[in-house]
């Protein structure tokens, strides 16, 4: 039996925005009176984004930004951590906010439209240059690697 192919590094990345994009509209549509659907499905966000923003900073973006040569491609590489940086600010403060409250629903939405528009851009712009500048080789250790540090990442925040 052949052994199974590593994932593509954008398909495995592509992958974990379609999960979070999925439990944030779910927490967008929860109300005022489900706590503890909202403290569980924050929690869950949590976890997911703090390993996916992880395994971008850790492997992803390196090689990106080590194999573009256009200074605008390379500005993508900052952005894009600047955008973990500002979530790593908007959690904590979504964290500590009563889940029974309205601030609350609100806050998750910003939440969701700025990991939208981080995802959204990485998947436009990001992507296509790494595809570009990576050959599918490349791309497939680049996604083993992600994927052994990912579950390493999530066995530890159990």
């Amino acid at each position: 039996m052949a052994a199974k192919k590593s994932p593509d590094a954008i398909a495995l990345l592509k992958e974990d925005h379609k999960k979070v994009k999925g439990l944030l509209s779910e927490l967008e549509e929860t109300s005022e009176k489900g706590v503890k659907k909202r403290e569980k499905l924050l929690a869950q966000i949590e976890k997911e984004v703090k390993v996916h923003t992880q395994i971008e900073e850790e492997i992803f973006y390196p090689a990106y930004r080590d194999a573009v040569t256009k200074k605008d491609d390379r500005k993508l590489f900052f952005e894009a951590t600047y955008e973990h940086h500002v979530v790593d600010l908007v959690m904590p403060e979504l964290k500590r906010t009563n889940p029974s409250s309205e601030q609350f629903g609100a806050k998750a939405k910003v939440l969701k439209e700025i990991i939208e528009h981080h995802a959204d851009e990485e998947e436009k712009e990001m992507f296509p240059k790494a595809r570009k500048v990576l050959n599918s080789e490349e791309l497939r250790e680049l996604g083993g690697e992600m994927q052994r540090r990912k579950l390493q990442l999530m066995r530890s925040l159990r």
